[in-house]
């Protein structure tokens, strides 16, 4: 009996790294691309759409021969791609640290405050997480026209730094936190300034943490608030915005632009690792 159950583990563990393997190949391969000369590439994009139905594609796992060619035309002959990729940095760091300020201190107030009209503005981000980004798009460019912020880096970034989503995230995780830890901080003479920043905050680092990435990769792969907010400034569109036209033009350079833009997501993603575990499993567990 224990062997059998051995044998079905090592089988889905196996199983597991292949579908793992899979998942991960496009990226694999996107890598490897990048690795190889301009001319293969722009050769090898040119066969798009021209097979034959009756026969395999031709399979191209890895370049032909290991060049820089393209890292150099996006990082020194050209700085378009770059450009564009520190306008997605300034962004996402932007957006992350207004929210850091401000969605776990919303949170704190919803879930441990009593007010008039607490519950109102709860329901109220409950319904605007609900809500699909094309049915707020018009109030929200009618809100920044009146404010002067329209075609501005404030545009994109002001409406992140209250998205409803995280605060909802984190509020139903502060909700479920003792409060002997409140009340023992209490007895301790802190108040409630300091016991949301030596006590709240630090209790919370898991579901922050998981907060964190999620929003690091949407703010990271933002294409509709730049291309309504930002219509009249090509020069502060993030580089999220312009892969298809890159794609599309057979520049040569597409699978470098992509290895550098994956690359941030992927650091983040592992240094935020384990709280995003922590927090999907806490979640679970509420």
């Amino acid at each position: 009996m224990l062997k059998m159950k051995g044998f079905r583990l090592r089988l889905l563990q196996f199983l597991l790294m292949i579908l793992t393997v899979l998942l991960l190949l496009p990226m694999i391969q996107t890598f490897l691309y990048s690795f190889s000369s301009m001319e293969e590439m722009k050769a090898f994009m040119k066969t798009r759409g021209s097979y034959d139905e009756s026969q395999w594609m031709a399979a191209h796992l890895i370049p032909d021969m290991v060049s820089l060619g393209q890292y150099y035309q996006i990082l020194i002959a050209d700085n378009t791609v770059l450009r564009l990729f520190v306008n997605s940095a300034m962004y996402a760091s932007m957006i992350l640290a207004g929210q850091a300020v401000i969605i776990p201190a919303m949170a704190f107030a919803l879930s441990r405050f009593r007010f008039p009209g607490r519950n109102a503005i709860f329901f109220g981000i409950i319904l605007l997480m609900l809500l699909p980004f094309q049915v707020t798009m018009v109030p929200n460019v009618l809100t920044l026209r009146t404010l002067g912020l329209t075609d501005t880096i404030w545009a994109v970034v002001l409406p992140m730094w209250f998205a409803p989503f995280y605060i909802f995230l984190i509020r139903q995780f502060m909700v479920g936190l003792p409060n002997e830890l409140i009340e023992a901080a209490e007895m301790d003479g802190s108040g409630t300034l300091d016991t949301y920043l030596r006590v709240i905050l630090p209790v919370s680092r898991p579901i922050l943490g998981a907060a964190a990435a999620l929003s690091f990769a949407e703010s990271w792969n933002l294409v509709e608030q730049p291309l309504t907010y930002l219509a009249a400034r090509q020069d502060l569109q993030p580089l999220s915005t312009v892969f298809n036209q890159l794609a599309g033009e057979n520049t040569g350079f597409e699978f470098a632009g992509a290895a550098l833009y994956i690359l941030p997501a992927l650091f983040v993603y592992l240094f935020f690792q384990e709280d995003i575990l922590s927090g999907i499993q806490l979640t679970e567990l509420k």
